[in-house]
Parts: C-alpha cells; sequence; structure tokens
C-alpha cells in the first residue's frame, strides 16, 4: 500500500529547498505552483493575491495561460476563487462547472478543466488569497492532498506577509495586507495620537515553518500540551479560585480545549505532512479562526479568544518566546492595541512613549482608562477586531474625540490629522496662558479647581496645569507597579518626596483602594462573582488592619510638622469611620512615644460612593472634616450599571436628573452641617458636567490634570446665580419636557460659554 503522506513530505522538502534559494519573487512563486503541479498530478496550479481594493489578482500559474499572471482578477466573493477567499474555506468539487458561483475567465483558458481543489491562503484567520489545484479528469481531491495544499498555502501567507510580493505588484496598487483600514470605536480619552502599533500580547511570528524530522516534532508537541495542561490544572488548583462562578467556567473550558483530540489530532497530521510543532499549532489555529470568525452566536464567538489565547500560550510554550523581547525596541511614539489590560500593565510601558490606547473591550470608567487618561493619552474602546487587523510597527492615527482608529493611513489622511494636532497644540497653548489665572466665575465666587493623581510623575502636571492642589492621590497605584508590598519605609519616602513636590500645595491622601479590578499582583485574593460590590478598599484594609496601620503610619510621619489630608474609601456605615480612628489613635500614640514629629495640622475626610451613605449624611457630616463625592463608583452603585461593562455603562446619564438630585442633597447636607463637599471622578474632568456641578453649588472639584484649562476656560464665562436658578426649577420639575444634558447646551450656547 502506497504511503499518502509521502506526497505532502515531498513537496515540502522541496519548498523547503525552494525558499532557500536566492530567487526573484515571481520566479519563486512560478517555480512553487510548479512543483505543486508536479507532486499532485495536477494539469494546472494557480496562485491567487488579495489586494488592498478588494480585487484577487492571479500571480502565478502552471497550465493556464501565462499571458493572464496580473491581468486574470476576480472580485472577492466572485467565481470559485473569490467565494473561498469570502468564506475562508476550501472547495473540493469534481465539477467545477456545475457548481452555481463558477465563472468563466476567458483570457486564463480554464474551460476545459473539471475537478478544482481551491484553499485560502490564511493568517491569523484573515484570507490574503487562494491556491487553486484544477485537472481534466472528473475527480475529488483525497484528503492527503486538500492538507498538502493547505500546508503549502502557509508557506505563501509568510510570503505575502513579508513583503516579498510588493517587488512583482503593479505600480499603484497594494496587497490586502498592507491596505488601510479604518475602525470605529467609542470615545474614552479625547485626543489625537500619531504613532506605530505596538501588540500588548504581540501575535509570535512562526519563521521556521517545515520539519526536518516529524517524530521530533511531536514529540515537542506532546511536551508542550503536557507543560500546557499542568499549568491550567494549577491554576484550577489554586486556593484563590474559587470552586465555582464564570471565572472558573472560562478555566474548565481552557481545560477541556487543552484535552481535546480533535484539536491534537489535527496538529498532529499537520507535522506528518511536514510542518513544524508550531507551524501545525498556527495553521490549525488560523483554520480555527476563520471558520469561528462567520458564527453570529456571542458565546461561541467568545470561546473563539479562549481558543485563540490556548493556542497563543501553546506557541510560547513551544518557541520560547517572553513578553521582554517584545518589549526591546519599543518604539518612541507607540500606541498599544490590546482586547483588555489592567491598569498596571498599562503602567508597565515606558510612559514618555506611549501615545494612545486601542482597547477592544473595557468602558469608559474602566480603570486602565481612568489611568490612562490621568497620563493625558488619547483612548479608543470598543475597538473591533482591531488587534487581528494590525500588525507590530504598522503606522497608525488614534482620534480620541471622534473614536476612530486609523492603521496604516493614507498619505492625505495622515496629513489632515497632523494639521490637527497642530491646532490642538495652539488650542493647548491658549489654555496654558490661562494657568494663572484665578478660576473665578463672572459673578464672583472662587472655584477650587484640583487635579488627580497617583503616581509621582504625575506631579509636575500640578504646576504647569495651575491646579489648587490635589483632590485626589490614589496611593493604591504605588501598590499596583511593585512586584513586591511597599514597605513601610518605602511608602512613607514616597509620601514624602509626593508633599516635597507638591510644594505646599495641598495633597488629599485615599488610604488604599484595591479589590475588585485593581489587581495587586502579589496580593492573592479571593475570585468574587461580583468583585466591584466585594471585599475591596476600605472593607479589605479593616479586616488587614496591619496593612492600613502601616499606611497611616507612613502618612503621619511623611507629614511631620506639615498638614495631612486623607480620607478613606467605599466607606458604607459610619462606624467604618470610628473604627478607622481608632487605629489612627494607637498610629499617634506609637510615633509619639518615638518622639517622631505629628503633622501640625490632620484633617479627616470619607469619600461618598456607597448610597447607603446617603441616608447616613448628618451623622457622616458630623464626624468627618470633609467628604469627597467619588462620582465614579457612586454612579455605578446609584444606577446599578457595572462600570467595565460597555453594554450598560453609558446607558444612564450622569447630567440625568436622578443623579444630579443626589449629588444636590449631598451638597445641601454639607451647607447644613458646615463640612466642606468636594468631587473627585470623571464627571469633573467635562467642561459640561462640570458646569452642572458648579450649578447644583459645588464649589471645590477634581479632575485629571489635562481637564483643568477647558473647565477653567468654561467657568470664566460663567454666571453660577443665573445657571443655579434655572438647573433648580429643572430639578425640581416632576414633568419635565426637556433632559438637563439639553438644557445646559442650550444655556451655554446662548451666553456663549465654551463647553
Amino acid at each position: 500500500m502506497r504511503d499518502l503522506s509521502a506526497g505532502p513530505r515531498v513537496l515540502l522538502k522541496r519548498l523547503r529547498e525552494l525558499m532557500a534559494e536566492p530567487l526573484e519573487p515571481q520566479e519563486r512563486l512560478d517555480r512553487i505552483v510548479r512543483q505543486i503541479a508536479n507532486n499532485m498530478v495536477a494539469e494546472v496550479c494557480s496562485a491567487y493575491v488579495l489586494r488592498s481594493d478588494g480585487v484577487l489578482e492571479l500571480y502565478a500559474t502552471e497550465g493556464l495561460n501565462k499571458d493572464a499572471v496580473h491581468l486574470a482578477q476576480l472580485k472577492m466573493g466572485q467565481g470559485l476563487v473569490g467565494t473561498i477567499a469570502a468564506s475562508a474555506q476550501s472547495l473540493n468539487l469534481s465539477d467545477a462547472q456545475a457548481h452555481p458561483a463558477f465563472r468563466y475567465l476567458p483570457e486564463t483558458g480554464e474551460e476545459i478543466y473539471h475537478s478544482f481543489l481551491g484553499v485560502p491562503i490564511l493568517r491569523a484567520g484573515r484570507s490574503l488569497g487562494v491556491l487553486v489545484v484544477q485537472n481534466k479528469a472528473q475527480r475529488n481531491y483525497r484528503e492527503d492532498e486538500l492538507e498538502a495544499l493547505e500546508t503549502t498555502a502557509m508557506v505563501l501567507a509568510e510570503m505575502i506577509a513579508t513583503g516579498e510580493l510588493k517587488k512583482i505588484t503593479r505600480p499603484g496598487l497594494e496587497l490586502d495586507l498592507t491596505r488601510p483600514v479604518s475602525i470605529d470605536g467609542d470615545s474614552y480619552s479625547e485626543g489625537i495620537g500619531l504613532g506605530y502599533v505596538v501588540l500588548h500580547e504581540p501575535r509570535i511570528v512562526v519563521t521556521n515553518l517545515l520539519n526536518e524530522d516529524s517524530e521530533t516534532e511531536i514529540r515537542r508537541l506532546a511536551d508542550a500540551l503536557g507543560s500546557l495542561r499542568i499549568s491550567i490544572d494549577d491554576m484550577l488548583s489554586r486556593r484563590e479560585v474559587s470552586m465555582e462562578g464564570e471565572h472558573r467556567d472560562v478555566l474548565e473550558t481552557y481545560r477541556m480545549f487543552a484535552h481535546d483530540q480533535g484539536w491534537v489530532r489535527r496538529m498532529e497530521e499537520a507535522i506528518h505532512n511536514g510542518l513544524t510543532a508550531e507551524a501545525a499549532v498556527e495553521k490549525v489555529q488560523s483554520d480555527t479562526k476563520a471558520r469561528m470568525m462567520r458564527l453570529t452566536d456571542p458565546y461561541l464567538r467568545e470561546r473563539m479568544h479562549d481558543f485563540d489565547d490556548l493556542a497563543n500560550r501553546l506557541l510560547r510554550q513551544l518557541t520560547g518566546f517572553s513578553p521582554h523581547s517584545a518589549a526591546e525596541g519599543f518604539p518612541n511614539d507607540a500606541i498599544v492595541f490590546a482586547r483588555a489590560m489592567g491598569a498596571a500593565e498599562l503602567l508597565d510601558y515606558p510612559r514618555a512613549n506611549l501615545r494612545g490606547l486601542v482597547l477592544e473591550e473595557g468602558a469608559v470608567t474602566s480603570h486602565v482608562v481612568i489611568v490612562a487618561r490621568a497620563m493625558g493619552i488619547a483612548v479608543v474602546g470598543q475597538a473591533a477586531g482591531a488587534v487581528a487587523l494590525a500588525e507590530n510597527g504598522d503606522p497608525v492615527i488614534i482620534d480620541g474625540d471622534d473614536g476612530k482608529v486609523h492603521v496604516r493611513p493614507v498619505a492625505d489622511l495622515q496629513k489632515a490629522y497632523e494639521e490637527k494636532v497642530k491646532l490642538r497644540a495652539k488650542r493647548q497653548e491658549q489654555f496654558r496662558a490661562l494657568r494663572d489665572v484665578e478660576p473665578v466665575t463672572k459673578d464672583g465666587h472662587r472655584i477650587k479647581l484640583q487635579m488627580n493623581a497617583g503616581l509621582l510623575v504625575d506631579l509636575p502636571q500640578l504646576a504647569d496645569s495651575g491646579a489648587d492642589g490635589i483632590g485626589l492621590f490614589r496611593t493604591e497605584l504605588q501598590f499596583m507597579i511593585s512586584s513586591t508590598m511597599p514597605k513601610g519605609e518605602e511608602q512613607e519616602s514616597f509620601y514624602r518626596n509626593v508633599l516635597k513636590q507638591a510644594a505646599g500645595r495641598p495633597v488629599t491622601f485615599r488610604t488604599l483602594d484595591i479589590g475588585g479590578d485593581k489587581v495587586v499582583p502579589y496580593f492573592r485574593s479571593q475570585e468574587e462573582e461580583n468583585p466591584a460590590l466585594g471585599w475591596r478598599a476600605i472593607r479589605l484594609s479593616l479586616d488587614r488592619p496591619g496593612l492600613l496601620r502601616t499606611q497611616l503610619r507612613a502618612l503621619l510621619k511623611a507629614a511631620s510638622g506639615a498638614e495631612l489630608k486623607m480620607m478613606l474609601p467605599m466607606v458604607t456605615e459610619v462606624s467604618e469611620i470610628r473604627a478607622v480612628r481608632e487605629l489612627m489613635q494607637k498610629e499617634i500614640q506609637h510615633i509619639s512615644k518615638f518622639g517622631h514629629q505629628l503633622p501640625k495640622k490632620l484633617q479627616f475626610g470619607a469619600m461618598l460612593e456607597v448610597p447607603a451613605l446617603l441616608w447616613q449624611l448628618d451623622e457622616l457630616m458630623d464626624e468627618v472634616d470633609f467628604v469627597s463625592v467619588g462620582s465614579n463608583d457612586l454612579f455605578q452603585f446609584a444606577m446599578a450599571v457595572d462600570r467595565g461593562n460597555a453594554r450598560v455603562s453609558d446607558r444612564f446619564d450622569v447630567l440625568g436628573r436622578p443623579f444630579l438630585r443626589i449629588l444636590r442633597d449631598i451638597v445641601r447636607a454639607g451647607e447644613r452641617n458646615k463640612t466642606p463637599v468636594t468631587l473627585c471622578g470623571e464627571m469633573a474632568s467635562k467642561p459640561l458636567s462640570a458646569m452642572a456641578l458648579l450649578g447644583i453649588g459645588f464649589r471645590s472639584i477634581s479632575m485629571s490634570p489635562t481637564a483643568i484649562g477647558p473647565v477653567k476656560a468654561m467657568l470664566l464665562g460663567l454666571d453660577i446665580g443665573r445657571l443655579s436658578e434655572v438647573l433648580t426649577a429643572a430639578l425640581d420639575d416632576d414633568t419635565p419636557g426637556v433632559s438637563v444634558r439639553d438644557l445646559l447646551i442650550r444655556h451655554a450656547e446662548e451666553l456663549n460659554i465654551p463647553v
């Protein structure tokens, strides 16, 4: 009995030799199709390559009319070749002309051929072209012949991806892989970024495609699969992974995939056909991805991401790839592309080089977006398919104003955006000119404009922006970027440095707000169904008093002889504040005992983020020196919307009547109890919503540093008395016709207030 796998192996051996020879691209392609035709005893072998205009052009043929090369073309979805490219699926026909999609191209002379086998040339699930063999006799091609052709298509995919075919592409035309792509997403942080793509989880480029010894490769695959399965079992057995819940289900799916015999068998077949272990993983991954991309079921599409992740893990095992090797050669103007990422992961990148962030998932109030906004970089979220469409190093423009991403932009678009960037810089200059102007409204109200910060690198922006101080210093960021728990001395040195750089301006430190989606690598917490409502912030700190006392001691010592302002996050009951006061008292006694100087003044406050405090307002005001409203979390909890869920995160308006009435009640309680009330959240960063806050009575707001200029420009033209009348009437109206947002926009337009 004939060894059916011998044919593919011989073919791949010949191809390996061909790829190593110093040939011109056209000659290499011509010899490849000739080799395939000879090996498969086919009268015709043709290679079609997809151009950026959606046309499949004949690039090489053995058996058809040679004059048709670079002239014969089919649109995507047109004819058998176009159908294969559009569906990313193979076609095996004994009588091609009987197929409804068959289209005769007279220039090729292919009407005499009946049997037809065509496979898509795939890379990362994207069609880059089509490879075809044909015979006069009517026959169905065998499974091993289909496998051989698919494997050969991988070699061609690499030729296309490396840009080798550019030389033989007609002037004025581009291949699909290099075509400009525009992706629509949501604006998460304003700004324009021009730079180059950096994939957060870089695709592993397999360069060694063809094997020397199948048995060795099978063993390599088995070893890598074994390591992968052990790592998944390890993840599942950890104590911090709960026994049930969504997270566990995802990991169980991973385990199921990793043990899937069909997946393993397809990879082993590809190795027997002459591929290396890593090339076999990539081939099966690309085939599966191409099939799953067309699925409409959202659950199955999500499983595609799981499968992708698993295949990438396996590739990393086989290639010994480490993320650090990818970090080398980081471009000066980097725009990071990611499906999703945490705040700490963003902070790992060289900050000075970052120009933008593109996310396929996430929401406008997720922590990575807040950190990116604090860094002053443009962010576009919900950019579907961005990671698959971009390659590392591709030129890209990110438009955070309109929520658009332009990958490989055309020269005219590039030029237009360069002009736009110049105009923005001019506008920033105008805002900088306001830096030393007092933030006083038209009717004489002095507004305190403060900035949010969390790292030492944020501090220079305090003077640059003209902020009155830091209304929220997120102490957890120091913990999130550290690989080990910061010691008491490290924390003290850090806080002292912050106060020093603030140069006398007030700094309000928020105690640790970890837990939920703020993951600290060395701090293993229990997996939770609903982390935003779980064991986080002050709840965690009170359960771990040692952690809180170390921080309180560091803050007290850092502020010796100066003023210390600190506040507690996510307070639910006033009794929690009293519990922290007791711990604080113990630390004051400890410091005094050892002769350390205490702060000359201590202001103790609380964050109002949990709606339960709305029914304890007077008790709260009596207990603290000031109250700071955390608008992001308060809105999330009051409206029952998950800030990380894009489907609902912008369903309700922060300028809607319910939320503005809540905020007004808090301001009134502050006035009643003579307790200062400030607001530090994303709401203060937009001139229009900042205008609403001033209208309902806030006189101190804290925002991202880049927002201070636009908000100051707005308030300088504002008559608060007049606005308050309009807003009070609108909020007291039980049968409203016009939304508050529209009302505010109209008010701003009438009085020429820049919002």
